[in-house]
């Protein structure tokens, strides 16, 4: 029987690695990619984008709840609002914390998941270059996945990059065939700028991982490329 997984994908850095990571460990892949009119919208092109590059097939999920309750500047709505300031319900966080996003994408992944009679749900989340967010850190994946067996049906919730930091993502990414080609087509940057602009969060994060992990961002080289 083959084995088949479901990746929570947004098109991200991250997310692509976890991909690439699936394609090596199973046997059939999908994706899931949620719009949840987050204001780096240009995420949905690259998941689309790297889907295809993966040759894995692209489930895609809509969904205004986030927008509705409204309480994050990542969200649309909210786009002329710094992304780089502190959350207005809990300035311990950024501005960027989406409160339940995780637990509703993971939930939503369940449900294609018992559709489709997988057993099997990747997520990139973090919790060392990461920014803090509480449905990042491993006692809520494992309480999303005791509620999730106890709630739908038995699952396993892998988190490859879980315990790595950003050089570590980027030389694990490198060590994944295929994955740096991917990466050139991600999209990462919370401002939704392409080239990406190199100030929020994401993007300074991401530019640090490439430059002490010394290789070159494949992004900003097929972009370079494109100018010249």
């Amino acid at each position: 029987m083959l084995k088949k997984c479901i990746v929570l994908f947004s098109g991200g850095q991250d997310s692509t690695t976890c991909l690439y990571w699936a394609k090596k460990h199973f046997d059939e892949v999908f994706a899931l990619n949620i719009y949840y009119k987050q204001r780096h919208w240009n995420e949905i092109k690259s998941a689309g984008d790297i889907a295809k590059l993966a040759n894995v097939k692209l489930l895609t999920h809509n969904t205004d709840l986030f927008e509705q309750i409204d309480n994050s500047n990542l969200l649309s709505i909210n786009k002329s609002n710094s992304i780089n300031n502190k959350h207005y319900n809990n300035n311990s966080l950024p501005s960027s914390f989406v409160p339940g996003r995780n637990i509703i994408f993971m939930t939503i992944c369940a449900m294609y998941a018992y559709k489709l009679e997988i057993k099997d749900i990747v997520i990139g989340v973090n919790v060392v270059d990461f920014s803090g967010y509480p449905d990042c850190r491993p006692d809520t994946i494992k309480t999303m996945q005791q509620t999730i067996e106890n709630g739908i049906s038995k699952i396993n919730i892998h988190t490859p990059l879980i315990d790595l930091n950003k050089i570590q993502i980027v030389k694990l990414a490198q060590k994944l065939n295929g994955c740096m080609k991917a990466l050139s087509y991600s999209h990462t940057c919370y401002n939704n700028k392409i080239p990406p602009c190199g100030i929020c969060p994401a993007c300074v994060i991401r530019a640090k991982g490439f430059k002490e992990a010394n290789i070159e961002d494949p992004l900003l080289k097929r972009l370079n490329t494109i100018v010249r």
